[in-house]
């Protein structure tokens, strides 16, 4: 088991969850996030006076999934994210030791 976190730009969300809806994906946690990567952040005008912005607000997205799903959530979540600009964001993989859904107490894979 895998955990797939990916940090994109905010207006993406929609499409990113409604690809990974289409590929059988049946939940995802999403927590706004603010950072900086190569773009460093960005300067705003606001009433005349300059702000230099240094981090930047994105979303993180967490989805949980069985080994045998982990390119294809990765392909799926790349492809809906992606606007080619920069700062379209990152995909990370981090192992599962364990899960289990409180309600039933079932573990692992059943779990997800």
């Amino acid at each position: 088991m895998k955990i797939i976190m990916a940090i994109i730009k905010p207006f993406k969300l929609d499409e990113v969850r409604e690809a990974l809806t289409g590929i059988g994906i049946q939940g995802l946690t999403v927590t706004e996030v603010k950072g900086f990567g190569r773009q460093k952040g960005h300067t705003e005008i606001y009433r005349g006076a300059e702000y230099s912005i240094a981090f930047l607000p994105k979303l993180k997205i967490e989805v949980a999934v069985d080994d045998d799903l982990v390119e294809k959530v990765i392909e799926t979540i790349a492809g809906a994210a992606k606007t080619g600009q920069i700062g379209d964001g990152k995909i990370f993989t981090i192992s599962i030791e364990s899960a289990v859904r409180i309600r039933t107490g079932e573990t692992d894979s059943d779990a997800l």
